[in-house]
């Protein structure tokens, strides 16, 4: 099958570990980089392409040896000193520099973004060529340390846990580590003038003047993340921070570990809190199960939405149920032109994908019974573990968690372009 974005990512490697170590100058928007990748074969290479945007490559070494190399139109190949044996590993290191700018996407630019006073990184789904040079697919997942120094009144946060932070002359160094592993387009870097708080049991940091509105808004999560450590089993990373930038933002951005919402979702009534619950449940469905390759979103998309009208459902709003009949009926209304299990690439953040997403999986609750619905999810969850997941691998998973037939229902839902109704077919 092609995939959707055939310019991004490399199917002959994999890199199981990224270092990054970057400098960033936020009034001049500069980013200088080293970046050291550990890349393992998976077939013979004498050529390795990495996917980076529009910086100046000064120099690439593999394992030490300075490498050859030509840079354009989004790749940075370089040919290998010698060649590498399928199984065989290396280390490559680039070093680059320059003024980071988004990729290029039908949405927008994505990845590295300047900010009124600061950055942040949105790499969902091809954005990391913007700021680090990677093998660029959902399905390559890796360990990471990243360390960025900035101009000390500014506050850094990566992906993982802190490890390090050191003063020196006017700026500082922030040194995260990543362990589990991550896609590429889940890394990300937030550089602001943030204040740190602890929200209900989590680390949330925003601009000090929106302190009372960010404590009222954010102050259920505590009780979300009781809810999906209950449905979806237990939380999957060591922590998680959520990221109030000064910024206005279309939509909240999802990262592993993190989550990111502008200061127009903000508004002291807690008006978006499904978007709330919505980005917390990505934590388990989309970064620690990652979709192998972007056809199969619904996987990380659907059931986000699906756990916003499970936390209404829990804290007092209209039940799953209600949502679920009033989105079929709104959706029954808009064209039936895509397939779930591959929208394609047009349709991929269509929010008819989020919402029928969604509905699958509410159709499959009602045929199953909350008591195989829910530990099928949490054994789903359990037993892809920071892993990559696939459409078939689910509809199999459910199979075996269950004893009435299944396969008519995700078919209808999943491969037809035809809205099923909601209720269960009359065979199950």
């Amino acid at each position: 099958m092609t995939p959707y974005f055939p310019g991004h990512g490399d199917h002959r490697y994999g890199v199981s570990h990224y270092d990054l170590r970057l400098g960033y100058r936020v009034q001049a928007n500069r980013l200088d980089g080293t970046a050291r990748l550990t890349v393992s074969a998976a077939e013979p290479l004498g050529v390795l392409g990495l996917d980076l945007g529009r910086f100046r490559v000064s120099s690439v070494t593999v394992d030490g040896v300075p490498a050859r190399h030509a840079h354009g139109q989004g790749k940075l190949r370089v040919t290998l000193p010698r060649p590498l044996p399928a199984g065989g590993r290396a280390a490559v290191e680039v070093r680059y520099s320059g003024t980071p700018l988004p990729v290029p996407s039908p949405w927008g630019g994505l990845g590295w973004e300047e900010l009124t006073d600061g950055a942040l990184v949105a790499g969902q789904p091809i954005g990391a060529p913007s700021w680090f040079p990677c093998n660029d697919r959902p399905g390559d997942k890796a360990t990471y340390r990243i360390s960025v120094t900035a101009a000390s009144p500014y506050r850094v946060i990566a992906n993982g846990v802190l490890v390090a932070r050191r003063r020196a002359a006017g700026s500082t160094t922030w040194i995260y580590d990543q362990a589990e592993p991550m896609a590429s387009y889940l890394a990300s870097v937030q550089i602001g003038r943030y204040r740190l708080a602890e929200i209900a049991g989590i680390e949330v940091a925003h601009p000090a003047r929106l302190a009372t509105r960010v404590r009222h808004d954010f102050g259920r999560q505590g009780e979300m993340m009781k809810l999906f450590t209950h449905l979806f089993g237990s939380y999957p990373f060591t922590g998680y921070t959520v990221v109030v930038a000064d910024d206005d933002l279309d939509i909240p951005v999802e990262a592993q570990g993190m989550s990111i919402f502008g200061r127009n979702h903000v508004d002291g009534v807690r008006g978006f809190e499904r978007l709330v619950a919505h980005e917390l449940a990505h934590q388990w469905f989309g970064n620690s199960l990652t979709v192998g390759c972007w056809r199969d979103i619904w996987l990380q998309e659907g059931f986000a939405a699906y756990a916003e009208w499970l936390w209404s459902e829990s804290s007092g709003g209209p039940s799953a149920g209600e949502h679920a009949e009033r989105w079929h009926r709104r959706l029954a209304l808009l064209p039936q032109d895509f397939v779930l299990a591959d929208p394609g690439p047009a349709a991929l953040f269509d929010d008819r994908v989020y919402k029928r997403g969604a509905l699958t999986l509410h159709a499959l609750r009602r045929a199953v019974g909350d008591e195989a619905f829910f530990p099928a999810l949490r054994a789903w969850t359990a037993e892809h573990r920071h892993g990559s997941v696939t459409t078939a691998q689910f509809a199999g998973h459910v199979q075996r968690h269950t004893s009435r037939p299944v396969g008519p229902l995700l078919s209808a839902w999943l491969h037809s372009k035809p809205m099923p109704r909601l209720t269960a077919p009359p065979d199950l």
